[in-house]
């Protein structure tokens, strides 16, 4: 039993033959071009799949997708079918739709995209613009899915914001917004009132929210939606926290071979929520910033259980250790170390300057750099340039949105001007060719970051890794 890879390719290609704005500038399109009642339309016509699958819907603007995948594979530990939905995906469109941590298969795929397809046809006969998108279709084939595998619950990231999203067509059983931080701010606003005000939403009455917001024009905002909703708001730092348990370290451990290894012990949390402490949560991400996350999801799935649903902790605790979460400061490769990052924003620039210089200490540091048009490029660039030696600036080649490296070495050099720095400079036309480059100045004390987008993530992540997941662990650069 199987599909044909020309019958595959055909269903790929109808997805990605629809209007994407995950391929197109933020100037190219504004909220207008957003709209649930397209979105409502097509489902409606598929029976509307999202109302019969319990789901736990998470915005925010970054840290959505740890959050995310932390409560699938807690939920998924627990006995429970559990869909998980995120995006942009890194090697493969079926990363998108897993059912308890396993891609879509291609027969499914197909399948389903036919039955889309038929329904599409019919709407883009209709008047009033009801011809749905590429994240839309992408959307409904994720619910459709999990209601014809019998999931348990669905975990859906949101996409872009939160009020205009595909995802918020459904009921929830909680709403989570993980944090504010400025991004798509030609979209969201430009102010963090603003975008909260985007995030939020999501929030629906009467359904209890979860959030790890903690500035006090975001919260002002939060607490104002849920208010009007009658939405009961738990707040972290208020209502839940976390410690990081006695004799913990976040550093990595040295090996007897010399190579880093990370060390899935070494970050214990204690979570205290209004019903439990729970001690000992695992987490394998890094970064203190995961701990936050961690202590989202571990709350979300405590209230989950309030509510009747059967968690014991030690099935949290082995979904916690079992996490994996590719290009999410993953280290690719131990001799030397190699870090895959999708940060994109200044927010996660920053959690990334932190954690390498916690978990990391090798002092020649290299970076490898491409950018997406209408992020803040200059902003990314003055975190990162004091904390590397030589930076690598390149072009992803998969998507269109990606700054041209001569752009870029402009940028650059206006930074360093602006700043002082005297990083080294080396400018490449390719992810492949920057790969090479780096290799070149490699020390014995070197450690390789790849980072500034999903798409450069994505690319390099699979030229070291092809589609595998294995961290290379003898074969050094």
């Amino acid at each position: 039993m199987g599909v044909s890879a020309e019958k595959y390719q055909q269903s790929l290609d109808f997805l990605f033959g629809r209007l994407n704005y995950e391929r197109m500038g933020s100037s190219k399109y504004s909220t207008s071009d957003f709209k649930l009642g397209r979105m409502q339309e097509l489902l409606d016509s598929l029976g509307n799949p999202q109302l019969q699958v319990p789901t736990i819907h998470i915005a925010g603007t970054k840290g959505k997708g740890s959050t995310s995948v932390m409560i699938a594979e807690m939920l998924s530990a627990a006995g429970f079918r559990t869909g998980l939905f995120t995006s942009p995906h890194i090697t493969c469109y079926e990363e998108r739709i897993l059912i308890d941590g396993q891609q879509i298969e291609r027969e499914q795929l197909v399948e389903l995209v036919s039955e889309l397809i038929q329904v599409v046809e019919q709407l883009d006969l209709k008047p009033g613009n009801l011809s749905p998108t590429f994240f839309e279709l992408t959307t409904a084939l994720a619910w459709m899915h999990f209601q014809t595998q019998h999931v348990d619950f669905a975990v859906m990231e949101v996409g872009l914001g939160g009020r205009l999203d595909s995802t918020n067509v459904c009921a929830p059983l909680a709403s989570v917004v993980t944090n504010i931080s400025y991004d798509h701010t030609a979209l969201l606003g430009n102010t963090i009132e603003q975008i909260t005000r985007e995030k939020a939403g999501i929030i629906k009455q009467g359904v209890p929210v979860f959030s790890g917001v903690t500035q006090p024009e975001a919260l002002a905002v939060l607490e104002e939606v849920c208010q009007d909703k009658q939405a009961p708001l738990y707040l972290l730092n208020r209502d839940f926290n976390r410690l990081v348990e006695p004799h913990q370290s976040v550093k990595l451990e040295q090996t007897d071979d010399s190579s880093l290894l990370p060390d899935k012990k070494q970050q214990n949390i204690q979570v205290r929520t209004p019903w439990s402490l729970i001690d000992q949560m695992p987490v394998t991400l890094l970064g203190t910033h995961q701990l936050v996350n961690a202590t989202l999801a571990v709350t979300v799935i405590d209230y989950l259980r309030q509510q009747g649903i059967p968690l014991e902790d030690g099935q949290m605790r082995q979904g916690m250790s079992c996490l994996k979460w590719p290009a999410r400061i993953e280290l690719v490769q131990k001799t030397p170390p190699v870090i895959i990052d999708t940060a994109h924003n200044g927010a996660s620039i920053e959690a990334l300057v932190e954690t390498l210089a916690a978990s990391f200490p090798q002092s020649n540091r290299i970076l490898i750099f491409a950018a997406t048009k209408d992020k803040d490029v200059g902003q990314m660039l003055g975190i990162l340039l004091s904390h590397f030696q030589t930076v690598v600036l390149t072009q992803y080649l998969s998507n269109p949105r990606r700054i041209p490296v001569e752009e870029l070495v402009d940028l650059t050099r206006e930074t360093q001007k602006l700043t002082g720095n005297t990083s080294q400079l080396i400018f490449t036309d390719s992810p492949e060719a920057a790969w090479s480059r780096a290799k070149e100045v490699l020390t014995s004390d070197s450690l390789v970051c790849v980072t500034g987008s999903f798409f450069i993530a994505a690319e390099l992540r699979e030229l070291l890794l092809g589609t595998t997941d294995e961290v290379l662990v003898a074969e050094s650069c």
